[in-house]
């Protein structure tokens, strides 16, 4: 059933799916330019509805950017979480981790800019960030699957199992590995001569070489 209801002096349609169309168009734009170069006539004309409805639904721009902000945060953080506090060995850990981040970095490919430039642009959205991440941890902070993986790191130094170092160095290793090929993907691609075809070889390929790479360098 589709309401009408007054906005901005004109009377228009709200279909049931009005609202998750301009947050899905509104992600797609937002990650794309940020903040600060995203447009809401851009966002209405993806979404197929008329600019008065985000502010009908969002209220501002800055409504909008929060939702979609958190939204991104979810969907990198909710997997991730999952395979990080697990039971899994610590090996076996890391060959998961970085598949999940491949996977979804590789459909999402603008995510990690788009969340490095929110963070340097917006510094509320660091507190934004550790409250989705407190939803995956029942509100623990610092966030549980941290401290399983401290604990896990901990023990495999002291086994002689990895060379010495800290949690916080191992993860910030690990992630900054994932996380940089996709962030810096135009420099990467300028300098390796890659197009987009070679850029998807480079992450297949990634995908095997990686975890190996990790490990190795962290065994004694």
């Amino acid at each position: 059933m589709v309401n009408t209801e007054t906005i901005a002096g004109t009377t228009q349609s709200l279909d049931g799916d009005a609202e998750q169309r301009i947050l899905d168009a509104a992600h797609l734009v937002f990650v794309r330019r940020g903040t600060a170069g995203a447009r809401m006539q851009e966002i209405a004309d993806e979404a197929g509805v008329n600019k008065a409805l985000l502010h009908y639904y969002f209220r501002s721009k800055s409504g909008l950017a929060d939702a979609v902000f958190k939204r991104v945060a979810r969907g990198v953080f909710g997997r991730l979480t999952e395979v990080a506090s697990s039971d899994a060995p610590l090996e076996d850990k890391v060959r998961r981790i970085v598949a999940v981040y491949l996977e979804q970095l590789g459909r999402a490919p603008f995510v990690p800019g788009y969340i490095i430039g929110e963070l340097s642009q917006h510094p509320e959205r660091a507190q934004q960030l550790m409250e989705t991440v407190r939803q995956f941890t029942d509100g623990a902070m610092p966030p549980v699957f941290l401290e399983g993986l401290r604990t896990q790191v901990d023990e495999a130094v002291r086994g002689g199992r990895i060379r010495p170092m800290t949690s916080e160095q191992f993860v910030a290793n690990l992630v900054s590995l994932c996380v940089f090929p996709f962030a810096a993907r135009p420099l990467l691609c300028a300098v390796l001569g890659m197009d987009a075809d070679g850029f998807e070889a480079f992450l297949e390929d990634r995908r095997t070489a990686l975890p190996e790479f990790f490990l190795n360098a962290i065994r004694p």
